[in-house]
């Protein structure tokens, strides 16, 4: 026999324990669903889970390293046994780095594409199967704007968030005969705690970026609530930012050489504004 808790839906959230993936885990906790959170900064996790204990029944903190194939096994086999699935995986977890081109190191690239890029793989990889198992499910891949922007001295970035997005494409098409909806979220700049991870050989881009992120009209709280609606309503893009979007047309629309010269004239007022 079924009882009220078996009812309610079970998200999984990777880097949950602050910044955006806690805004989000915060927000489905408020509307009564069971809240996995998996993160590598455990104590930050604890007060987590016990902050989203005050909102909803089942709130849970799982150590997780997304760079660990293992570690996303683990919680997968942990959710399964323990709620008997899961409805949403948010592959959330992230790092930033910025700098030109002949200043980064390989061993920052192979740091930020195992994180950004492979961890994402890895939680659909290890998730997928469970889906396909209970006949539904629904994957939200964290990107940005800068994967559809191509934003200067952030090549590395850029180059991991554009391929969550390719590959959240290319999910869609392949998951679509098993009912696994996917979304991929493609923010600006807004307030959250990226830069505490970021790597950079730009001078001052600490400053830089909180400069940036106070500018933004939107909280995390905000974009949370826009991923839910686009889960709910299966929405693949969600491009929160008014100007983001407005960008991304252009680039679409205007001719190579004309969007070009219209990014290298917004990268001169950023460089200016320092």
């Amino acid at each position: 026999m079924s009882t009220n808790n078996d009812l309610k839906k079970r998200i999984f959230i990777t880097g949950g324990a602050s910044g955006f993936g806690f805004a989000l885990a915060e927000f489905y906790a408020q509307q009564g669903w069971r809240v996995a959170i998996g993160d590598i900064q455990e104590q930050a996790g604890q007060q987590a889970q016990q902050a989203l204990a005050q909102l909803t029944s089942d709130a849970r903190f799982l150590p997780c390293d997304v760079t660990k194939e293992a570690d996303l096994q683990r919680v997968a086999d942990t959710l399964s046994e323990a709620w008997g699935g899961v409805d949403v995986v948010v592959n959330n977890a992230g790092v930033a780095q910025v700098g030109a081109i002949e200043t980064v190191s390989l061993e920052d690239w192979e740091w930020i594409i195992n994180i950004n890029l492979l961890g994402v793989v890895r939680g659909c990889k290890v998730f997928t199967p469970i889906f396909k198992q209970q006949k539904q499910g629904h994957f939200v891949n964290i990107a940005s704007m800068a994967g559809l922007l191509d934003v200067p001295n952030m090549s590395a970035y850029n180059s991991t968030k554009s391929a969550v997005v390719s590959l959240s494409e290319t999910l869609q098409h392949e998951l679509a005969p098993s009912n696994i909806g996917v979304t991929v979220v493609c923010p600006s700049f807004f307030r959250t705690n990226l830069g505490s991870s970021m790597r950079s050989t730009v001078p001052n881009m600490d400053k830089t970026l909180d400069k940036l992120m106070s500018k933004s009209d939107l909280t995390a709280t905000d974009i949370a609530k826009q991923v839910a609606a686009a889960v709910s309503q299966r929405q693949f893009y969600v491009l929160p930012h008014a100007t983001g979007r407005r960008i991304w047309r252009l680039k679409r629309w205007l001719p190579r050489g004309l969007y070009a010269k219209l990014m290298q004239r917004q990268f001169t007022k950023v460089k200016g504004s320092k």
